[in-house]
């Protein structure tokens, strides 16, 4: 079992920046990737940024490429989603996901945490 607390959400101004945080416990280690994915009212969810545990091999979705970093902490079992010149269209809950390596689902979910982006 991995539990996923993700943290750092709130109001900003577009061209503001914010950085979200999720707390994994659990079954963790090198064989997991971790994910970030966002969901818009109204609009599919979305996988946002992904990163390896041990790898540091990265992804991320063509809307915030050049935007967005994702990074992790392994001593603090901690990944962080650095997002900047945020737009209107990042408004979203984003969640935190873990996989397996060999899986392409992920099995485990934070509770989401509401990002919104004021003009």
């Amino acid at each position: 079992q991995v539990q996923l607390v993700e943290s750092g959400g709130g109001l900003v101004q577009a061209g503001g920046s914010l950085r979200l945080s999720c707390a994994a416990s659990g079954r963790t280690g090198s064989n997991y990737v971790m994910a970030w994915f966002r969901q818009a009212p109204g609009k599919e969810r979305e996988l946002v940024s992904s990163i390896t545990w041990s790898g540091g091999w990265t992804t991320y979705a063509d809307s915030v490429k050049g935007r967005v970093t994702i990074s992790r902490d392994n001593a603090k079992n901690t990944v962080y989603l650095q997002m900047s010149n945020l737009k209107l269209e990042d408004t979203a809950v984003y969640y935190c996901a873990v996989r397996s390596i060999l899986k392409r689902e992920y099995d485990y979910w934070g509770q989401g945490t509401q990002v919104t982006v004021s003009s």
